[in-house]
């Protein structure tokens, strides 16, 4: 007897999903809202840097023409207000090469000397035991209680009388002392991250502690490292107060910030060579970023230890 194949009931596994189901249109909505978000976020974090550069590469009578202008030819690019900016003073520019210079030479200075001594500060703070050690972190976190302009008039009586007022080297040692406690606050709560039992298989196989730490506690918070040491090249690169307390009477000395204050301030400079200087005052901080993006964002310590 022959059997109707189409006679017979669909089974359920054979019954399509429903077109428009709730979860098909939640995992679809939240998946475009996702890009729009960040589509937005990328709109308004690029957009006054983008507008910025397009800034200092037109010139000042088509600035005037059209200042809103989001696009321009090739034709149009000039060059004129970065050789305004880079050209040293004594030939009628602005003289930044040499504040870069100096804001380099304060910042990677400050950086060396804050994570050579808050490294170690860090790592003795998270791994040895004594007296007042868990109140340690909120007396280093009390030194931002008090504002810098209390610190302002004392420093600079006390350079004044060493003979240091006017030096990078002055400066240095104020910034020094602004980032080390919150350097050995954050370094200490990446060094509790890391598992004590890697430190104690290193010592069991005949390591000391120095040894421990250079070759096992080091390498696992270089993320860490890495991170607070670009922290600390913005504040020494951007930092205004300070600079301009102890540095205004000697141009030669003065850093990239007091160098774009001064063109801030001025009536006559134009706004593009404003810009091309804000750019450069930039830039230091983006390619740093960048560079170290890698070291930023990935966690050594993943699969060192199973849980």
């Amino acid at each position: 007897m022959a059997v109707d194949v189409e006679a017979r009931p669909r089974r359920a596994a054979d019954t399509p999903p429903p077109r428009f189901s709730r979860d098909r249109v939640e995992t679809v909505g939240f998946g475009v809202l996702r890009w729009l978000i960040i589509a937005g976020i990328v709109v308004v974090t690029i957009f006054p840097f983008y507008y910025m550069i397009l800034l200092s590469f037109r010139p000042l009578d088509a600035v005037l023409q059209d200042p809103g202008a989001l696009w321009v030819g090739l034709d149009e690019i000039t060059f004129d207000s970065y050789q305004a900016v880079l050209t040293p003073q004594s030939q009628g520019g602005q003289g930044f090469v040499r504040f870069m210079a100096n804001s380099a030479l304060v910042a990677l200075g400050t950086v060396f000397a804050t994570l050579a001594i808050a490294v170690p500060g860090a790592y003795a703070v998270s791994r040895l035991e004594f007296f007042g050690r868990r109140k340690i972190g909120a007396l280093f976190l009390s030194v931002y209680l008090f504002p810098s302009i209390l610190l302002a008039i004392p420093l600079f009586i006390i350079f004044t009388r060493l003979g240091l007022r006017g030096e990078l080297l002055g400066l240095l040692f104020v910034y020094i002392a602004q980032v080390v406690p919150v350097t050995i606050y954050m370094l200490r709560n990446y060094f509790d991250t890391i598992p004590v039992s890697l430190e104690e298989a290193a010592a069991i196989d005949g390591c000391t502690r120095l040894g421990v730490m250079w070759r096992i506690s080091l390498p696992l918070a270089m993320p860490g490292i890495v991170s607070n040491g670009l922290y600390i090249f913005m504040i020494a690169w951007n930092e205004f107060l300070f600079a301009l307390l102890f540095l205004i009477e000697r141009r030669d000395n003065w850093t990239v910030s007091l160098g774009l204050s001064q063109l801030a301030g001025s009536i006559e400079i134009p706004t593009t060579v404003l810009m091309a200087g804000s750019v450069i005052l930039t830039l230091p901080i983006v390619i740093g970023f960048f560079a170290t993006q890698r070291l930023l964002t990935e966690g050594l310590t993943a699969g060192a230890e199973k849980g």
